[in-house]
């Protein structure tokens, strides 16, 4: 498990595998729990965060890298990217270095 992009300081951070479509768990695919909010990790990347007032951050170049980020961004975020894409061009999800 990787978590070297995480500056947490004293933050405390719960890790979880997430689970395929059949509930198995995926390597390499984690979702991260803080005091600030959930964050998606990907390898080691950070891809998404959700803040404790639901705003969401993407990660402005990992975002959208490659198939497997895709479709376990598209879990994550509870949704498909053309809705992504709808909700960046509109403002309601935020691009920016997560990394």
């Amino acid at each position: 498990m990787y978590i070297t992009n995480l500056k947490t300081g004293n933050m405390k951070v719960k890790v979880y595998n997430m689970e395929s479509p059949n509930g198995n768990k995926v390597a390499n695919q984690f979702e991260l729990y803080t005091d600030k909010g959930r964050y998606f990790q990907s390898y080691r990347s950070i891809i998404a965060f959700i803040n404790n007032k639901g705003q969401v951050f993407l990660d402005d170049y990992y975002w959208d890298y490659s198939k497997t980020t895709g479709k376990y961004r598209n879990i994550f975020l509870n949704e498909g990217i053309v809705e992504t894409r709808k909700k960046i061009k509109s403002g309601e999800y935020k691009l920016k270095e997560l990394n």
